[in-house]
C-alpha cells in the first residue's frame, strides 16, 4: 500500500475541472487498496473524509476566469504540517506551479515529487513569472500534460521532457446513477458562466429553437445575474446553480443534449467524455481541446466557436434525428470507455512506483539542502 498526496490548487468545495480530477483520483487509488489522500483550500465542510482541508480560498484571475486558490501564508504552514505529519511515498502534483499548497510542496520536497498540467491557452503568471516557474518546475521528478493544447503552452515557458496522460472518467458512476426526469427535450450546460465558456451563444441560439425545447443551466460566475436578467422571460430555462457530482450524472443522463459552446482556453475536454459516458449526444465547439476526445460526425457535432446559427442547427439535428444521434451515442460510449478513470489511476500508480524505487536508489546522505529545508519545516510549525 502507497501513501500519496493528491494536492490541489484550488478550493475543493467549489466546482472546477481539476478539482474533479483530483478527486476522481483519489477515490479510484483508494478503491485500489492506497492510503491516498486529498490536499487542497475548501471554502467550507472538506467533500470527503480523505481530504485535508488547507484554509479558505482567495478569487485570483488566471487564464480568462477566476481560480479560488490560497497563496497565503496560513495555507502553506498548513501545506507543511500535513506534508510532515502524514510522511507520504509520494506527491502528486497538479497544476504544480499554481502558487499556494503545490508550490509549497515543491519546495519542500519532503517525497518524490509528479507534477500534472491542466492549463491551456495562455497564462499570465508562465509568462511574467519565466525564471522562477522554471525553477519551481526543476524540483519534480516527473512531468505530466493532459493533452497536447497543456503541453504546447508549459513547453513554451518550463522546457523539458513531459509525458502526456489523459483526464480520467469514473465510468462505473454514470452506469449507477439514475437519470433526472422530464429530459427528452432538455439541452444541458454544465460550467462557470464567463466569457470563456460561450453560454452567452447557446442562450442566444436556444432562444431561435421550439418552445418545447428546454435549456437546463448548472454552475454560476460572474455572468450570472446578467444573463438571468435578459432571459428572464424565457420559462424554458431551468437555472439550476452549483450542483452536486451526483445531481450533474443525473442531468447528463436524463438531457436528450449535453452543449459545450467554449469559445477558448479548454485543454482537454473532460465533460464531454462525461457526457458521452452518461449516454448523452454531444454539441460542443470545434475547439482543439476538444476534438482531443471528440470527432465530428462520429461521436459527436462539433461547430464553429461563436457561430450561433451553427449551433442552434447542431442542437437541432441532435434533438430531432434520431438515425444519426443513436450511432454517435453509441460511439460516444466506446470513446468514453478509453478514458476509464480505473485505467488511468493504474498507469499513475506505475510511474509512482518507478518514481519511488529511484528516489531510494539515488537517495544521498543528508546535505545541506536536506538540512534547510529539515530547519526550515520545524521553524514554521513548532
Amino acid at each position: 500500500m502507497l501513501r500519496i498526496a493528491l494536492i490541489c490548487p484550488y478550493s475543493l468545495t467549489i466546482p472546477g475541472g481539476v478539482q474533479a480530477q483530483v478527486m476522481g483520483l483519489a477515490r479510484e487509488l483508494r478503491a485500489q487498496g492506497h492510503e491516498a489522500r486529498v490536499l487542497g483550500p475548501c471554502d467550507g465542510a472538506p467533500p470527503a473524509t480523505f481530504v485535508t482541508p488547507l484554509g479558505n480560498s482567495l478569487p485570483m484571475a488566471a487564464n480568462g476566469s477566476i481560480a479560488p486558490l490560497a497563496p497565503d501564508f496560513s495555507a502553506a504552514l498548513r501545506t507543511i504540517r500535513a506534508l510532515r505529519d502524514e510522511a507520504f511515498d509520494v506527491v502528486h502534483l497538479h497544476e504544480p506551479i499554481a502558487p499556494g499548497p503545490p508550490m509549497t510542496a515543491l519546495i519542500l520536497r519532503s517525497a518524490p515529487a509528479i507534477g500534472t498540467f491542466h492549463m491551456a491557452g495562455e497564462s499570465a503568471s508562465y509568462r511574467y513569472l519565466g525564471p522562477g516557474v522554471r525553477l519551481a518546475a526543476s524540483y519534480l521528478d516527473e512531468r505530466v500534460v493532459v493533452s497536447k493544447d497543456a503541453l504546447a503552452l508549459v513547453e513554451r515557458y518550463v522546457p523539458g521532457e513531459y509525458e502526456v496522460l489523459f483526464n480520467g472518467v469514473e465510468i462505473e458512476r454514470f452506469h449507477d446513477m439514475p437519470a433526472a426526469p422530464d429530459g427528452e427535450r432538455a439541452v444541458f450546460f454544465c460550467g462557470r458562466h464567463e466569457p470563456r465558456k460561450g453560454l452567452d451563444v447557446l442562450l442566444t441560439a436556444h432562444a431561435r429553437m421550439p418552445r418545447d425545447v428546454r435549456l437546463w443551466i448548472a454552475s454560476d460566475g460572474p455572468d450570472t445575474a446578467r444573463l438571468r436578467h435578459e432571459y428572464s422571460g424565457d420559462p424554458r430555462i431551468d437555472w439550476l446553480g452549483r450542483i452536486s457530482d451526483e445531481e450533474k450524472i443525473a442531468r447528463l443522463k436524463g438531457a436528450a443534449v449535453f452543449c459545450a459552446p467554449s469559445l477558448r482556453g479548454e485543454s482537454f475536454g473532460v465533460v464531454l467524455i462525461e457526457a458521452m459516458a452518461a449516454g448523452t449526444t454531444v454539441v460542443a465547439s470545434a475547439l482543439d481541446g476538444y476534438r482531443n476526445v471528440a470527432t465530428d460526425g462520429v461521436d459527436a457535432l462539433l461547430v464553429a466557436p461563436g457561430d450561433v446559427a451553427a449551433l442552434a442547427g447542431a442542437l437541432t439535428t441532435a434533438l430531432d434525428d434520431a438515425s444519426l444521434v443513436a450511432p454517435l451515442r453509441l460511439a460516444g460510449a466506446r470513446r468514453a470507455e478509453q478514458f476509464s478513470m480505473r485505467t488511468l489511476a493504474e498507469l499513475y500508480l506505475d510511474r509512482y512506483l518507478a518514481l519511488i524505487e529511484r528516489s531510494r536508489a539515488a537517495a544521498p546522505p543528508p546535505g545541506r539542502s536536506h538540512r534547510w529545508r529539515a530547519r526550515m519545516t520545524h521553524m514554521l510549525t513548532r
